[in-house]
C-alpha cells in the first residue's frame, strides 16, 4: 500500500473519530472501526485491503450481494428520466412495483410506501387504528407484540419492541403496546416441563385479548420468526393459531416481513411456511431492494382498504412520506425481484439452507452449544456455558467466536442490546445469492472457530 493510501486512510479514520455517529456502538476512545471500501457478491474489501464474507448480508438485507451492474443501471436510468416524484400524485414504477407486491402476496392488496423497516410498521399502526375506528370500533386501539421481538427505531416501532436493553432511557414509549411470551420452547417461558410450548404461546394472545377486551385490541404484530431477537423459529401452526385467534376477536394480524421477506427463509415471504395463512396487513423493507437504495412498504389487504373508501373530510389516510417510493427506489425493487424470479433464488434457498448450511446443526454437539435454529438462509446459534443448565454464554465467550470468525475472513453477528442476560445467539444470514463455495466456506470457518474455544 503507497505512502498516499495510507495517509488517506489515517484521514478516514480521524474523520470517522470525530464526526461519524456510528449505530448501536459504545464510544471507545481511539477505536477504529472496519471501514468497508468495495465489494463483490457476497465479500467486501477494507481499506486496509482485507477481504470478508458478509455473514449477515449488511444488516440483513444484502440478499443478492453487491455488484448488480443491472440493479445500479436501473436506479441511474430512472433517475435520468424521472429523478424525483411525490406519491400524493403518483409514477409508473410504484403502480408497477405495487402491482407486483399485491401477486408476490397472493391476493390483493394495496400498498403504501415509505423508507425503511422502522416507517413501514409505524404506518400499519396508524393503519390499523383508523380502520377499525371507521369500521365502527374506535376503541380498538392497542396491539400485542412478543417479547424478544424487534419492530423497529422510531418511537411507536420501538414500543412495540419487547426489546429491553433496546428501550432503556427511551421509555416510557407509546401507550396501548402490549406484550406476550414467544413460542420459544428451547427456554419455554411457562416452564421446562410444557410440551407444546408453541400451542401455549399462541393461546396466551388469546387470553391477553380476552383480558384487554377484544373491543379494545386493534392488531397483533408479529414476524413469522422472531429474527433479531434471537432467531426464535415456531412451528406452522403457531402462526395458523394465531391467524384464527385474530380473526375469531375481528383483531388485525400484521406480519412483519422486514427480515423475512423476499426469499431469506426459502419461502418468498415468511407466512408463507403456514398454510392458510393471509396476512390483513404486511410490512417490508430491506430485501425489497436488497438494501441498494431504501425503501419500505406496508400492504395492505384490499378488504381493510375498503373502509379509506369512504367520504368524509378525514376518512383518507393522512398520513404522508416525502421520500417513500421514490422513483429510483421502485424501480431498483422491481429490477430486484425480477433477479429473485429469474435467478430461482427462493427454491435455492429452500434447497443449500439444507444441504450445505444445514451443516452447522453439527455444532449441536459442541459443549457451548444450546441450540441451533435455523429456516432457509436463517440461522441462530445459542450459545451456553452448561448444557445442563442452559446458562446463556458470557459476553466474552460469544466475542470470543465472533473474533475468530473475523480473523478467519467470515463477518458473523449476535442478538446484542436485546434481552437482559440473554444476548447469547450467535446470527448467520448470508446473501441469498452466495455461491456453493461461499456457503462452504461459512460452515467450514465456523465450525473451526467453535474447535478452537
Amino acid at each position: 500500500m503507497s505512502t498516499l493510501e495510507l495517509n488517506e486512510n489515517k484521514k478516514l479514520t480521524d474523520q470517522d473519530q470525530e464526526y461519524l455517529w456510528h449505530a448501536m456502538s459504545r464510544h471507545v476512545e481511539g477505536n477504529s472501526p472496519m471501514i468497508a471500501k468495495s465489494g463483490e457478491g457476497s465479500w467486501f474489501t477494507d481499506i486496509d485491503g482485507n477481504r470478508y464474507l458478509d455473514g449477515v448480508s449488511g444488516l440483513w438485507c444484502l440478499n443478492l450481494g453487491h455488484g448488480r451492474k443491472e440493479i445500479a443501471e436501473a436506479a441511474a436510468e430512472q433517475m435520468m428520466q424521472l429523478s424525483y416524484f411525490p406519491l400524493t400524485l403518483s409514477h409508473a414504477p410504484a403502480i408497477k412495483l405495487s402491482a407486483k407486491i399485491s401477486e408476490l402476496l397472493g391476493d390483493s392488496y394495496k400498498t403504501f410506501f415509505s423508507n425503511s423497516g422502522s416507517e413501514a410498521n409505524e404506518t400499519a399502526f396508524k393503519i390499523a387504528r383508523q380502520y377499525h375506528n371507521q369500521n365502527g370500533n374506535p376503541g380498538k386501539y392497542k396491539f400485542i407484540s412478543r417479547y424478544r421481538a424487534y419492530h423497529g427505531s422510531t418511537l411507536g416501532a420501538l414500543s412495540a419492541t419487547a426489546q429491553a436493553n433496546r428501550r432503556v432511557k427511551y421509555d416510557p414509549g407509546m401507550p396501548g403496546f402490549l406484550h406476550v411470551p414467544p413460542p420459544y420452547s428451547y427456554r419455554c417461558p411457562f416452564g421446562e416441563e410444557v410440551k407444546n410450548c408453541d400451542k401455549v404461546a399462541a393461546d396466551m394472545i388469546d387470553q391477553v385479548i380476552q383480558w384487554e377486551g377484544a373491543e379494545t385490541v386493534a392488531a397483533v404484530i408479529m414476524e413469522p420468526f422472531i429474527s433479531g431477537g434471537g432467531v426464535i423459529i415456531p412451528s406452522p401452526e403457531y402462526l395458523q393459531r394465531v391467524a384464527e385467534i385474530c380473526k375469531k376477536h375481528d383483531v388485525l394480524l400484521i406480519m412483519d416481513e422486514v427480515v423475512s421477506g423476499f426469499g431469506r427463509t426459502g419461502k418468498m415471504f415468511g407466512f408463507m411456511h403456514s398454510e392458510g395463512v393471509q396476512p390483513d396487513i404486511v410490512t417490508m423493507a430491506k430485501g425489497l431492494t436488497s438494501g441498494y437504495l431504501p425503501l419500505g412498504a406496508t400492504a395492505v389487504h384490499s378488504r381493510i382498504y375498503e373502509k379509506f373508501k369512504e367520504r368524509g373530510t378525514d376518512n383518507h389516510f393522512r398520513h404522508v412520506s416525502t421520500y417513500g417510493g421514490h422513483p429510483a427506489s421502485c424501480a431498483v425493487a422491481l429490477k430486484n425481484i425480477e433477479i429473485i424470479e429469474r435467478e430461482n433464488i427462493v427454491s435455492r434457498v429452500e434447497v443449500l439452507g439444507e444441504s450445505i448450511l444445514g451443516s452447522l446443526q453439527d455444532l449441536r454437539s459442541h459443549k457451548n452449544v444450546g441450540e441451533v435454529r435455523s429456516v432457509g438462509f436463517l440461522f441462530g446459534i445459542e450459545m451456553v456455558e452448561d448444557k445442563e443448565t442452559k446458562q446463556p454464554a458470557s459476553d466474552n465467550l460469544m466475542a470470543k467466536v465472533i473474533a475468530l470468525c473475523k480473523e478467519k475472513g467470515l463477518i458473523i453477528g449476535r442478538n446484542g442490546d436485546t434481552v437482559p442476560g440473554c444476548n447469547n445467539v450467535l446470527i448467520i444470514a448470508p446473501p441469498l445469492s452466495s455461491t456453493e463455495d461461499d456457503l462452504r466456506f461459512v460452515v467450514q470457518t465456523v465450525k473451526s472457530a467453535f474447535k478452537e474455544i
